[in-house]
């Protein structure tokens, strides 16, 4: 299965539900989360004025409290099935940090005693601080290792089972591709910044310095130079997601640290070297700006566009099966998206493969491939088109941007 045709068949379907024929439908979205608080005067430029309630897409001016952040969580259960839970995290959430910051791990033995769950739930699986999406919890140890063990057989196959779904301020150049690039972390003054790297050495690998990362993408929809990405990666990596899109010239909108790498000259995008540019606000061409109803001042509140959208969960140890655990994007993101005039996949729209997602073990599809490798940071783009070889849903390796590394 395509890396599209998971995300496709997904949209087409009622949300909040598990996509399986023993699949059980899931509890809505009920809570109003700062992301579907109408506007306040102030909060953004002008009044929205599409019909759709004044969803306001800027994030808070304050972080939000401990105890409105668990009755959040709470209300953001998507799925639960005996020992498994899962929740669509907000942005701006870490997973975990220091002992004495909020994190979605500080919150949990709270969150425990709300769902009636024992002290003991952990996080499997979950994205990174900036970025939405679902996050699977269990508080059974057999549970953790079955998933456990799932996940290490589809990182072995090296095909994906996380499926993002992001707002890019540009149009990538292809309709659909591959990146690959090498990647390590470094320390620039207080932060930790993520930098391609051109070929990294044997040693460089081994020593784990620099690791070898590849994504698909593949473009949904776009207008006016804006597009909704469809993003599978391949390896674990912090920040994987927001370094590549800005390799091929498409930042995420929100992106307040890897955007300032592509500048332009004349209209024309191009890339800055990483070592030498600095994190800043995110710069929006004025048109931009005009849609989403913002000036630039405003733009340091806008919560990133890259959301969790799907997981690959492992079926029952006796079965051979496996199933796709969805949500929906938030309501900043879907208002984001109408204002843009970005469209999600309707549900008139065929799905290019069977919805079918069976155990890992066989081959993929890839469509194109662009591999990007770093001179400075990039020293060669290219593309490179190779044949089609099977259904590459059927291989799919774990992604976690990260639970621990952020």
């Amino acid at each position: 299965m395509e890396p599209s045709a998971c995300f496709q068949a997904v949209l087409r379907t009622v949300p909040w539900r598990v996509l399986c024929g023993r699949g059980r439908s899931r509890a809505p979205f009920s809570a109003r989360a700062w992301y579907q608080m109408p506007l306040k005067e102030g909060d953004s430029g002008k009044p929205l004025a599409d019909g759709s309630g004044g969803v306001s897409i800027l994030g808070p001016k304050r972080p939000l409290g401990r105890q409105d952040l668990i009755k959040l969580l709470e209300a953001s259960v998507v799925h639960r099935d005996g020992a498994l839970v899962a929740i669509s995290k907000p942005p701006g959430l870490p997973v975990s940090g220091k002992p004495e910051s909020v994190t979605l791990v500080s919150l949990l033995p709270d969150l425990s005693k709300k769902l009636g769950l024992s002290q003991d739930l952990q996080v499997i699986k979950a994205p990174g601080k900036e970025s939405s999406g679902l996050v699977l919890l269990s508080d059974c140890q057999k549970t953790m290792q079955h998933f456990q063990e799932f996940y290490a057989r589809c990182l072995k196959a090296r095909c994906p089972v996380a499926t993002y779904c992001a707002v890019t301020t540009r149009l990538p150049a292809d309709s659909e591709g591959e990146i690959s690039t090498g990647l390590q972390q470094i320390h620039k003054e207080d932060s930790q910044l993520v930098v391609p790297v051109a070929s990294p050495s044997r040693s460089n690998l081994r020593r784990r310095e620099v690791k070898n990362t590849r994504t698909y993408y593949r473009v949904l929809d776009s207008q006016d130079h804006c597009a909704l990405v469809e993003l599978q990666p391949l390896a674990a990596f912090p920040c994987q997601l927001l370094v590549h899109l800005t390799l091929i010239l498409s930042p995420v909108l929100g992106d307040h640290v890897y955007s300032s790498r592509v500048g332009t000259v004349l209209g024309e995008p191009f890339l800055l070297p990483a070592e030498s540019t600095p994190p800043r606000t995110q710069a929006l061409d004025e048109a931009v700006l005009r849609k989403l109803h913002l000036q630039q001042s405003q733009v340091h509140r806008l919560p990133l566009h890259l959301h969790l959208h799907q997981l690959l969960l492992p079926g029952d140890v006796s079965s051979a099966s496996s199933t796709a655990l969805t949500a929906p994007p938030p309501p900043f993101f879907l208002q984001t998206l109408s204002l843009l005039g970005l469209r999600l996949p309707t549900e008139q729209a065929k799905p290019r493969h069977s919805e079918r997602l069976p155990w890992p073990g066989r081959s993929r599809t890839c469509p194109s491939k662009v591999e990007t490798v770093a001179s400075s940071q990039v020293k060669k783009a290219s593309l490179e088109r190779r044949p089609v070889a099977a259904d590459r849903g059927n291989n799919l390796a774990p992604w976690r941007e990260d639970v621990h590394s952020e």
